[in-house]
């Protein structure tokens, strides 16, 4: 009795379950039926105002299914048109993958539009019933994540200012030049005061310690380069007293000198005996000379040694630079014996000496290092004509003291 009663409501329940599914079943297709009968509606509006109509959309138990959708078999479905807008506001069709299919007649496929006429053609949303109408994508793929930048510090690195340079002269600082003394010198006699000489910047003070002046004439030349190196090893400053073509002949040489530290003066253009010379020609040699080394080093000299030594009062007065002339004459033009040459400079230098050189002579820059070596180990420094005079009674024509 049991048991038919248990069967009894389970055939029962059985029942119940299938009425709920067919009245499920009828609503679907109600559903359907009405969604299938508004699209046909749409429709049939399009082709009477003139536009081409859009097929059915594919449904699966009822419900759209997006025709972007990618895939084989039932669920493929061509590219849909979607509109965008050109510059004056004509839609112009264009397809989310591949090109658009053209509409019979060759004329490209156009979006259905939603809207009355003279508005753009929008592309057609396909929603759910009750749920807000949601543009279609018109991307079939996902867009991949773009990770965010990285946020810079918000600290900014610190950048030290640049040293300016202070206009100030250091206390103590020497300035006065070989011109100056001369100068003083000059307005001495004049009845003018004259200051204290002071050494030259980075000069030892050859009041104190005993210096000479080693100097050189006639170049640059083919062994001047040589002769730079040999001053370079001792940390021996020179001067050289260059004749005008030879800096046009060799403007490298010359400017590696003055870099160096050497002191420049002029020694005519082409080595003339001024002396044989008029004012204007005069004049215009030096001119021209101290032109050329100031196009090579950007300064002009301050300086000059007559060729041969050879001055008198007119080129005393025409020149308008001090002449430097020489203590110590090696003779090294005349003997080309590099020991000879060494031996001479040694043994007649004196505190406060100028030895006249020529480095256009290889005998003579051969002889260099034992100079330098000889009268290194004596005590003395190796100065420029301008270091050597800032500290000497100054004058228009120089010569040093005797040996």
């Amino acid at each position: 009795m049991n048991d038919k009663a248990g069967s009894r409501q389970a055939r029962r329940g059985t029942a119940r379950l299938a009425a709920a599914a067919l009245a499920t079943v009828g609503l679907l297709a109600a559903a359907c039926g009405a969604g299938q009968a508004g699209y046909a509606a749409e429709a049939a509006a399009l082709e009477a105002a003139g536009g081409p109509a859009s097929p059915a959309p594919v449904r699966i138990d009822g419900l759209p299914v997006e025709a972007d959708v990618q895939g084989g078999g039932a669920l493929a479905a061509p590219p849909r048109p979607v509109v965008v807008a050109d510059p004056g506001g004509a839609p112009t069709p264009a397809t989310v993958s591949g090109a658009p299919s053209p509409a019979p007649g060759g004329t490209p496929a156009q979006a259905r539009p939603t809207t009355p006429a003279g508005t753009p053609a929008q592309a057609r949303p396909t929603t759910l019933a009750g749920t807000p109408a949601q543009t279609r994508p018109t991307t079939p793929t996902a867009t991949p994540t773009v990770p965010p930048a990285a946020t810079p510090s918000a600290t900014a690195p610190t950048i030290p200012p640049t040293a300016t340079p202070s206009a100030t002269a250091t206390p103590g600082t020497p300035t006065r030049s070989l011109a100056d003394a001369l100068t003083d010198a000059i307005r001495a006699l004049q009845g003018t005061p004259t200051p204290e000489p002071t050494p030259a910047h980075g000069a030892p003070d050859c009041r104190r310690v005993k210096c000479v002046a080693l100097t050189f004439d006639d170049g640059p030349g083919p062994y001047t380069a040589t002769l730079l190196r040999h001053l370079a090893a001792r940390k021996a400053r020179a001067t050289f007293f260059v004749v005008g073509q030879n800096v046009v002949a060799h403007p490298d040489l010359v400017r590696r000198a003055a870099a160096a530290g050497h002191e420049i003066g002029g020694h005519t253009w082409s080595h003339r005996d001024l002396t044989t010379l008029r004012a204007a020609s005069i004049r215009s040699d030096l001119a021209r000379t101290a032109k050329a080394i100031k196009a090579v080093t950007g300064v002009a000299p301050t300086l000059m040694r007559p060729p041969y030594g050879a001055q008198n009062a007119r080129v005393r007065k025409h020149a308008k630079q001090p002449m430097i002339m020489w203590s110590v004459d090696t003779l090294d033009w005349r003997y080309r014996n590099s020991a000879r040459v060494a031996r001479v400079a040694v043994k007649q230098a004196r505190p406060g000496g100028i030895i006249l050189f020529h480095d256009i002579h290889p005998t003579t820059v051969k002889a260099i290092p034992r100079v330098l070596k000889k009268l290194s180990a004596r005590g003395y420094h190796f100065v420029t004509v301008s270091e050597l005079l800032g500290t000497a009674p100054g004058g228009l024509v120089y010569r040093g003291p005797r040996p």
